[in-house]
């Protein structure tokens, strides 16, 4: 046995514990054979507590300050130990000190993607990860579910199971919401305090309180993005005709500005023209809006809509309207209606069209 440990463990009687490491949740005093002297001091930092345990039980626990260790301090020990009339030194326990600040950036992510069924996209993978931030509630109840008699427990140690148990319930969650995939980017806020209060109870028996749950970014697989990338390209270019317009300007454009290209040498002069015819048939067709579009009347004149065997013909001019009713096809109760009318309305009670009727039209049968 080396004499000088074993009088030096007798000797000190500090009890400390100065955390350089930022990631250490749980240290052990270490001590020669755990022995302390009587009247020994104690120095608990803010962001600290020191438990005492006895033979497997966790006996008294000390918050933050400066304490001086006998039998009016230490209650429970002395009780577990039977000292009735206090304790000769040294005597025997186990000092653990447990971090109690707030362990922050820590990681959370999905380690595979969560299969989902979208309203908009049907069955989709989606990934999720962000960050979190704990600490410690109950540092005896860390020490008997999780760290035991181990000397050192790091943040490390313990975050792969509260990150399988953020996962978990970020998952359930997610699926619960039915929240569009494109609408869950204005809903990270809400997630993130929905998830930490779902898993809050499963940290607390370990003796640790999530403070903080964020939700960085929740992605669709890559083959998804490159498609709703299209789809927003499509959005972005608009009018196709106008699009195609402006794409064959720059290429004329381009193969004037170099001469000495195949292009500008003597393909470009036909290329150029179909170019060019390309570019006037989609013009024409931006500016009659297709084959198929009716101009409109001209200015000053009025048209009307004739109803005829049920059916809406027209807009027609004046002079068809004429012609309609010599024809017979417009009548006195034909229905007509033009623009700025709230109903359709019998032709021999709309101004313009009754003086028509009564200048071209057939006369009435003379009253008997």
């Amino acid at each position: 046995m080396d004499i000088f440990k074993k009088l030096s463990g007798e000797l000190i009687d500090i009890v400390e514990w100065t955390d350089d490491s930022r990631d250490t949740l749980v240290y052990r005093f270490q001590r020669y054979q755990n022995e302390m002297k009587n009247g020994a001091k104690l120095t608990v930092r803010e962001g600290q507590n020191a438990v005492f345990v006895n033979e497997g039980q966790i006996a008294d626990v000390f918050k933050p300050g400066m304490y001086t260790l006998n039998t009016q301090n230490l209650p429970l020990l002395a009780t577990l130990k039977g000292w009735k009339y206090g304790f000769n030194s040294p005597f025997k326990a186990e000092v653990y000190f447990v971090a109690t600040r707030q362990f922050t950036d820590l990681k959370w992510g999905t380690a595979n993607p969560i299969m989902l069924r979208d309203p908009e996209f049907g069955p989709i993978r989606l990934r999720a990860f962000g960050q979190y931030a704990m600490k410690v509630i109950d540092p005896g109840l860390l020490i008997k579910e999780v760290s035991g008699t181990d000397s050192r427990l790091t943040a490390e140690g313990i975050t792969d199971q509260l990150r399988n148990l953020i996962v978990s319930k970020f998952t359930d969650l997610l699926g619960e919401s039915k929240i569009p995939a494109l609408d869950l980017a204005s809903n990270y806020d809400e997630l993130g305090k929905f998830i930490a209060d779902r898993v809050r109870p499963f940290f607390a028996g370990f003796g640790i309180d999530v403070t903080q749950l964020l939700v960085e970014n929740i992605s669709l697989p890559p083959e998804v993005e490159k498609v709703l990338d299209q789809r927003t390209s499509m959005g972005i270019v608009g009018d196709l005709g106008k699009y195609t317009q402006f794409q064959a300007a720059q290429a004329i454009g381009q193969s004037g500005n170099n001469p000495n290209s195949a292009i500008g040498a003597g393909i470009g002069l036909g290329a150029g023209m179909a170019m060019a015819q390309q570019m006037s048939q989609t013009l024409g067709q931006a500016n009659t809006g297709g084959a198929s579009a009716v101009p409109p009347p001209l200015p000053g004149q009025v048209s009307f809509f004739v109803a005829v065997n049920g059916q809406q013909t027209g807009p027609f001019d004046a002079a068809t309207l004429k012609s309609m009713i010599g024809s017979g096809q417009l009548k006195r109760e034909s229905l007509v209606w033009r623009n700025g009318m709230a109903q359709w309305t019998a032709a021999a009670q709309v101004p313009e069209v009754a003086s028509l009727l009564a200048s071209g039209g057939t006369p009435p049968p003379i009253p008997s």
